[in-house]
């Protein structure tokens, strides 16, 4: 039998106690990529919040191998996982730098004094998302696609094993999308990182993803390999797709594609 990592049981998500998506099954293995796709006010996000704990489940359970996120400790749990989501970070007077260092505050001590070895992780972090040349930049002054690209470089000081991602590549061009993912895919395969994502751009998702999880109404509407979920018709349904906005998606993907080869 497969042993999978990352796993859900009936779980139940939702906001002020309703419930928005029921009976949730996720099996992921360790070192995979599991990206979260369908329309907005689908649901992606509250699925990630509440996966990450900062959302209480209305029914069910998350784990980690054979434990329970709700029986860890933060401390704990900030060793096992990592979290980017899209929502604005201010850090007033703050490097680059000094943001991707809060990343090491879990292995620190009360003082959060980082050690020699604490550096080196930071740097190497920052080089592996391609931001050390702004690593004494002010963070509020830099781009958005800048700030995504550190708050990676934050995550990845944690040396999580899993990181979850909400809409990533939201305020990155096309050149840096495919970075960023080449980065996770890097880290998947050199540290058997495993990824939870959303992503709104169908064709890197099918891409980069082992697997996929298609939200729509009150229940999952498909989990699977990209190779079940982007069969034909289905996506169309997902997305309420009519067959002349496909035809023009068809070509928008078929730039993207010539553009990442």
């Amino acid at each position: 039998m497969e042993q999978y990592y990352f796993s859900t049981s009936n779980l139940c998500v939702g906001y002020d106690g309703r419930p928005l998506i029921r009976e949730m099954e996720i099996a992921l293995p360790r070192g995979e990529i599991l990206s979260l796709i369908g329309p907005n006010g689908a649901g992606k996000s509250t699925v990630l919040k509440s996966i990450a704990g900062q959302l209480q489940l209305l029914g069910g359970a998350v784990y980690l191998g054979k434990d329970s996120l709700t029986e860890m400790n933060g401390k704990a749990l900030a060793r096992k996982m990592s979290v980017v989501f899209t929502e604005k970070v201010r850090a007033e007077l703050k490097s680059c730098r000094d943001v991707v260092a809060t990343g090491r505050y879990p292995y620190t001590g009360w003082f959060g004094l980082l050690s020699g070895e604490d550096q080196r992780i930071v740097d190497e972090a920052m080089e592996l998302t391609r931001v050390t040349d702004i690593r004494e930049r002010d963070f509020d002054r830099i781009s958005d696609g800048q700030k995504q690209r550190v708050m990676l470089a934050r995550a990845i000081c944690q040396e999580p094993e899993i990181v979850i991602l909400d809409e990533p590549t939201s305020y990155l061009d096309i050149k840096y999308k495919l970075e960023f993912l080449a980065v996770l895919q890097e880290l998947r395969e050199r540290r058997g990182l495993t990824v939870i994502m959303s992503l709104h751009e169908l064709e890197l998702a099918r891409i980069i993803s082992d697997r996929i999880l298609c939200l729509k109404g009150a229940y999952v509407e498909r989990y699977g390999t990209p190779e079940e979920v982007f069969e034909t018709g289905f996506i169309k349904g997902l997305f309420d797709i009519d067959e002349d906005s496909l035809s023009g998606n068809e070509r928008l993907l078929a730039y993207v594609r010539r553009i990442g080869a």
